[in-house]
């Protein structure tokens, strides 16, 4: 794209639904860099990953906000999105950006395999689409965004202005502290770590149990090149991210089976 001739074509959605403070957040720092278009799930999609609409007709509704912005709101997940945004919201133009977010709570270590904000990011990868997730350490719907705000100012201003690597995107992990209380930014790698959970047996208003999924982060990586290691220590993680799952390390390993 000239930059001289036209602003950048900015996509952005969310997992967290249309009424966000995250996702307005991340829409005014956008508008900063060029034109943008929104196109997010109709209510809260978290935990869903890389999950696509198969079952069911996916369904748009579009309006415009107080600044003129589009949205376009549908029934899909975070990747059916990203894949709407390309094939019909903005089919024939070409997308300089996507972002996903700004999410409400952490998407670090493990928890970038549940995300749908991170999700999203992945499937503009797919099509070498320069791509940011952007999340906050924060859970509340009241959350202070400012940090974020401010960080991912940076990092957009930095990506539109140099050569983005093909088919990757990036994992971006603010912690919940004023700006000033920010250390950097690093460049970190995904902690080793997983969800301990329980199902915790409740029952409802009728007497017929049911199960509410519980648990924390086991961080079993104190390593300082890791996202989470970062985030402890009030660091921005910017974390490179790429859809290939294969344990390249392991290939030769296995070579036995081929026997």
């Amino acid at each position: 794209m000239d930059n001289t001739t036209q602003k950048p074509l900015i996509l952005i959605t969310n997992d967290d639904g249309y009424e966000a403070k995250g996702l307005a957040s991340l829409v005014t720092v956008a508008r900063e860099f060029g034109e943008v278009v929104v196109v997010v799930p109709d209510g809260p999609r978290s935990g869903m990953g890389h999950a696509i609409t198969m079952n069911m007709p996916l369904r748009i509704k579009n309006y415009k906000n107080a600044d003129g912005v589009r949205y376009y709101k549908t029934n899909g997940t975070p990747v059916d999105c990203i894949k709407l945004g390309q094939k019909v919201v903005l089919r024939n133009r070409k997308i300089d950006l996507v972002l996903s977010g700004i999410n409400h709570g952490s998407n670090s270590s493990v928890s970038l395999i549940y995300s749908g904000t991170m999700a999203a990011a992945i499937e503009a990868a797919f099509e070498s689409i320069p791509a940011i997730g952007v999340s906050l350490l924060n859970y509340a719907e009241d959350a202070d965004f400012t940090t974020a705000m401010t960080y991912a100012r940076k990092i957009i201003a930095k990506v539109l202005s140099h050569e983005f690597p093909p088919f990757i995107c990036l994992n971006v992990n603010v912690p919940d502290v004023p700006v000033d209380e920010i250390k950097g930014v690093k460049i970190t790698r995904q902690t080793h770590g997983f969800w301990k959970e329980d199902l915790e047996e409740r029952v409802d208003v009728y007497g017929m149990k049911y199960y509410w999924l519980t648990g924390y982060l086991e961080d079993l990586d104190p390593n300082e090149d890791t996202c989470q290691w970062a985030l402890k220590h009030n660091y921005v993680s910017v974390q490179p991210v790429q859809f290939d799952l294969t344990a390249h390390q392991y290939i030769d390993t296995l070579k036995f089976i081929e026997e």
